[in-house]
């Protein structure tokens, strides 16, 4: 195996160890996933055949070992009680009696523009730094993973309301967080 391929994959590992950290909020299960994704590479070279860049080839790798991590801690995780997720409260001073908006949200100028900037992204991950670790799972499934609902159902051991709901509930935080810590500040 060439050597140009060796550190290639050591170069890129800080940035996948990143991107693993913020899709399972875990230290030791990103450092896990990145190093399953790079045994994976090595032991099959041959399979990159240079369609896409070996960034792109290894974060797809990577994605399918986060999601393999977050299945197989459902599958151990004992069965709990509802928590604070489920709660209504969370929400409730955004809307009136009439469930309307009692301040409507600013509107953003220009989102693309705003996902280019580091800023930006250190402000979403800050934002989802402060979400319960179930409703950042769910988001980062369906939003940055692409997962459908009854996929991250299916992983995650959760009725398709529970998830839209959890789904619901992490776009109104972000939007909220965002609106307060990016686009005010």
């Amino acid at each position: 195996m060439a050597p140009d391929f060796h550190r290639e994959l050591q170069a890129l590992r800080p940035e996948l160890v990143r991107y693993a950290s913020y899709l399972l909020r875990a230290p030791q299960a990103a450092e896990d996933a990145v190093q399953e994704t790079l045994l994976a590479a090595l032991a099959a070279p041959a399979a990159f055949g240079e369609r896409s860049s070996l960034r792109t080839w290894l974060t797809g790798i990577l994605k399918h070992k986060c999601i393999d991590v977050v299945r197989r801690e459902q599958r151990l995780a004992p069965a709990a009680a509802p928590d604070a997720e489920t709660a209504a409260e969370e929400f409730e001073d955004l809307f009136d009696e009439k469930e309307h908006w009692r301040e409507h949200p600013h509107e953003w100028a220009s989102p693309e523009a705003a996902l280019q900037q580091k800023q930006f992204l250190s402000a979403l991950e800050s934002c989802l730094s402060h979400l319960p670790r179930r409703t950042v799972q769910v988001f980062l499934l369906r939003e940055q993973m692409g997962r459908e609902i009854d996929e991250i159902c299916r992983d995650l051991g959760l009725s398709a309301a529970n998830c839209s709901v959890l789904l619901h509930r992490s776009r109104m935080a972000l939007r909220l967080c965002l609106q307060k810590n990016w686009f005010h500040a």
